[in-house]
């Protein structure tokens, strides 16, 4: 048996005449930028998300930058995230010139941990930038506490956690704009680069949206300097296709997450903790075993046919990328445990349970 790590064939067979079509008609109408299919999509997914605004912009990092850019955060500024995450969260910190801080994580989640994150809160703080990885929403009751007690902004990245909820609502809620990623991979993903911000805040949605197109107003009426930064029609008509079949694709995935828990129950296998009340959406399913039995593990389960990834082997903090802010391993010991330990295991709506069981028992027949 061959099991992928996601399947996007069987995505897209499954609803291949939607596609079809309405890419037909982006093409038959020319709305290649902006028109009818982008004005479609942003009002349908800030309905989803419960929100006032939805700007659909060119990709999950580029709606990061312009969401923290939007709220004037730049040189001499801090932004506040969580060490373990993919470098598109920092990066676009950094190319706002602002100074990236990070948090260790909570070690049953890998979400930030919030309990750590007022230590880090200096004079020159603007914002907090929690992650909802792996589709588990962070923490977010104490996250907006100290956002009010510090007259912080909070800018959520969901890149991971389409239609993630925190106690009854939509992630959306907790944060002042929120950043997603629609690269093909994700639990809604475009067939190419796409992103969004999204908000209740009408003047940050107009920053956002003037920021995105050049910093202009109207045509050639500029009032800043801006980036060309858009969602395409054809992405749009395809996520606006994909949208409402999400809900269904999330319940799959969520059943697939209960399922691999019950099989691999009894093994020494950590599996995924979904704190109170929360809708997880399972992006990944991550799971942690010893680090020496990691790689072996997962050539172990190549042989067998099934693909596996590491999200993420190296913590931010630990990247070259990052040697100028000096950090070791005692600054943040979770994220750096964790890293050696953590595994993927295949993980989309269209998995069947027998893959699973299949999955499992080839970790059981492994030896843990």
């Amino acid at each position: 048996m061959n099991i992928p790590f996601v399947d996007l064939k069987a995505q897209y067979k499954s609803i291949q005449k939607e596609i079809d079509s309405a890419i037909s008609e982006v093409l038959s109408s020319t709305a290649f930028i902006g028109g009818k299919f982008h004005d479609v999509f942003e009002q349908d997914f800030a309905r989803f998300c419960e929100t006032k605004h939805c700007i659909g912009v060119g990709n999950g990092t580029d709606a990061l930058f312009l969401a923290l850019k939007a709220l004037g955060i730049g040189p001499g500024d801090e932004v506040i995230t969580v060490a373990n995450s993919f470098i598109a969260t920092s990066e676009a910190v950094t190319m706002t010139g602002a100074r990236v801080v990070f948090v260790d994580i909570n070690p049953l989640t890998y979400t930030i941990d919030a309990d750590k994150i007022e230590e880090k809160i200096t004079d020159r703080t603007k914002a907090i930038l929690p992650v909802h990885l792996y589709g588990q929403p962070a923490d977010m009751d104490p996250i907006q506490s100290l956002a009010k007690k510090y007259n912080l902004k909070v800018i959520g990245d969901a890149a991971q956690a389409h239609g993630a909820h925190y106690k009854g609502h939509p992630a959306t809620s907790y944060a002042d704009s929120t950043c997603f990623s629609f690269y093909p991979g994700k639990n809604l993903g475009a067939y190419g680069d796409a992103g969004a911000v999204v908000t209740n805040d009408d003047e940050l949605a107009d920053r956002v949206r003037m920021f995105a197109n050049h910093g202009r107003l109207d045509k050639y009426n500029h009032l800043l300097e801006g980036v060309n930064s858009r969602l395409d029609g054809i992405q749009a008509a395809v996520l606006s296709v994909k949208l409402p079949h999400l809900n269904d694709w999330t319940e799959k995935r969520r059943r697939n997450a209960y399922a691999y828990n019950s099989r691999l129950k009894g093994l020494n296998v950590v599996t995924p903790v979904e704190i109170d009340d929360v809708r997880a959406v399972y992006h990944l399913y991550v799971v942690r075993v010893n680090s020496e039995a990691r790689k072996p593990l997962q050539n172990f389960l190549k042989e067998r046919g099934i693909s596996t990834g590491i999200h993420y082997p190296i913590a931010l903090p630990f990247l070259k990328a990052y040697d100028y802010l000096r950090h070791d391993g005692k600054d943040f010991p979770e994220a750096l445990k964790a890293s050696g330990e953590i595994l993927s295991l295949p993980m989309f709506p269209e998995l069947q349970e027998s893959q699973i069981d299949y999955i499992a028992e080839a970790i059981r027949e492994f030896g843990l």
